[in-house]
């Protein structure tokens, strides 16, 4: 097929922050440089959902003079943490027995929606060219390095066949390529296994996360308080090794959301996520603040929190991985935004030496490595690379105990890598389920319509659109087609995660496809 192609110095595969990141360094690096970036949602901000608690160290370094100009939120001024002990009982825990990485002095509390179109005008008035509603469906290989990216084909049928207005996808060549296409990323997937990029690493660890917007009464508004924690309901499925925790954070504007992190590595394939959700809402310590409010937006998507000993190798020839694409959050402060922004500018920073040095392109370039290993995110990585090992090997309680004597540990007996110890997590969390059978069936409540609500309702919030006669973006690998509602899915991509015999590959829809989210 003929395809129109156009020439960049850079190709940026992915509008969040580690891809909008690294298009204001390379421009601010070198204002010559031509920059491309490719957004699969309608816009800029479609597709991204956070909590969202966010440090701005990153962005102070990115936008010194105009940092404070960015849509921040609110400041954290009351930070709790609650042990759920069961379906009416709530322990807060005292400052001093919450792990000091999980304090959340000088956070902020905004949409990472929000954050990232305002990065999108930054980038564009450096003069980043941004092209929403464009998939990245294919890479383009030439003699063993990544050559660019090819965007999907529009106007296709059912079937993959033309339709009337079917127009190309056009291939967009880079000297170099940066993939931040969010945790579980298709082509980021295709780099690792075509360059054997996990070789030295054990395996990556997800966890699904759900949000839902809330507007509530004034009274129960408490703008700048944040609330996480964990036990009840995950605590109740002990068989299911199933952990996770809660947050509730209070916005600007009488607005609180709130949402459950569900750790992929459960055993019991009876398990809904969506469910414990919904009864999570339940609990007097969540339903005294949602009672008598409204439900105004919902949505999920998939963590990838395995940390520093599940980071893949994240160079290889012609181009870098960068933010979830490679697993750069630190679950242990439960935040990521910084983290992928500063990946984004390191990345940034060595493509720009690179090729002021009059490089052609192509290179394998291992200085990211070093850079990334120099710098506080990778210190940062470092000093938390047990949290999720310990969660997971011990639970919650026992695993939290761990972690919070690990993280006040005498300065004295630490290294440059944190604590002394290191815990490994070997298998994946797909291995974990189990037969149906084996298991014991869980008999979910019926939603009340008032905090609790079905999956139909709660998709039709995320403003989802899919072209229904277009091919389906669910793959099996050993048969050509999968029967689903497109309409229906939000791309958390978990069934990509989760299929026990990883049969089911999922791919980017046609550009433009898929939720909307406003102000997530």
């Amino acid at each position: 097929m003929e395809r129109e192609a156009m020439e960049f110095d850079v190709v940026i595969v992915g509008g969040g922050p580690a891809g909008l990141s690294a298009a204001i360094a390379l421009k601010q690096h070198n204002a010559d440089l031509s920059v491309c970036l490719l957004e699969k949602g309608a816009e800029i901000g479609a597709h991204l959902l956070s909590g969202a608690l966010f440090d701005p160290i990153a962005l102070k370094e990115l936008l010194p003079d105009r940092w404070q100009q960015a849509p921040l939120g609110i400041p954290v001024n009351d930070d709790r943490v609650h042990l759920l002990q069961n379906d009416s009982r709530a322990l807060q825990l005292p400052h001093w027995a919450v792990p000091p990485r999980m304090h959340n002095d000088g956070s902020h509390i905004l949409s990472l929606g929000n954050l990232c179109r305002w990065l999108g005008q930054q980038a564009e008035q450096l003069g980043v060219e941004i092209y929403p509603g464009f998939t990245a469906s294919e890479l383009i290989m030439e003699a063993g390095r990544v050559r660019g990216v090819i965007t999907g084909d529009l106007g296709l049928d059912r079937a993959g066949n033309p339709k009337a207005d079917h127009v190309p996808g056009m291939a967009l060549y880079g000297r170099y390529t940066l993939f931040s296409e969010g945790a579980r990323g298709h082509l980021g997937k295709q780099l690792i296994a075509e360059f054997n990029l996990e070789n030295s690493a054990q395996p990556q660890h997800y966890a699904i996360g759900f949000k839902e917007l809330w507007q509530v009464p004034a009274d129960q508004a408490k703008p700048g308080q944040v609330l996480h924690g964990s036990g009840w309901p995950l605590v109740e499925h002990r068989a299911s090794k199933s952990q996770g925790g809660f947050y509730l954070y209070h916005m600007e504007g009488n607005l609180v959301a709130v949402g459950l992190i569900v750790d992929l590595n459960y055993s019991n394939p009876w398990l809904s996520p969506f469910d414990e959700f919904q009864r999570l809402k339940h609990h007097p310590l969540i339903a005294q603040t949602l009672q008598g409010g409204e439900r105004i937006s919902y949505g999920a998507r998939a963590i990838t929190k395995g940390g520093w000993h599940s980071l893949p190798r994240m160079h290889f020839p012609g181009g870098l991985l960068i933010g979830c694409d490679a697993g750069t959050l630190d679950f242990s402060r439960i935040k990521g935004i910084h983290t992928a922004m500063k990946s984004g500018m390191l990345a940034a920073k060595t493509v720009a030496m690179t090729l002021r040095g009059g490089d052609e392109g192509g290179r394998d370039l291992a200085e990211y490595s070093d850079a990334l290993q120099q710098s506080w995110l990778g210190q940062e990585l470092k000093t938390a690379r047990n949290v999720g090992a310990a969660l997971h090997r011990w639970g919650p309680l026992l695993g939290g105990a761990f972690n919070w004597l690990e993280q006040r540990l005498p300065q004295s007996l630490l290294s440059q890598r944190g604590s002394p110890f290191t815990l490994l997590d070997r298998e994946p969390d797909y291995r974990q389920l189990r037969m149906a059978s084996r298991c014991d069936a869980i008999d979910y409540p019926k939603p009340d319509g008032k905090l609790s609500f079905d999956k139909l309702s709660s998709v039709y919030l995320a403003n989802t659109s899919h072209d229904e006669d277009q091919p389906c973006h669910l793959k099996l690998q050993d048969q050509p087609y999968l029967q689903i509602n497109a309409a229906n899915c939000i791309h958390c991509k978990t069934c990509d995660i989760k299929d026990p015999s990883q049969n089911i590959i999922w791919t980017p829809p046609q550009g433009g496809s898929g939720p909307n989210y406003p102000n997530m």
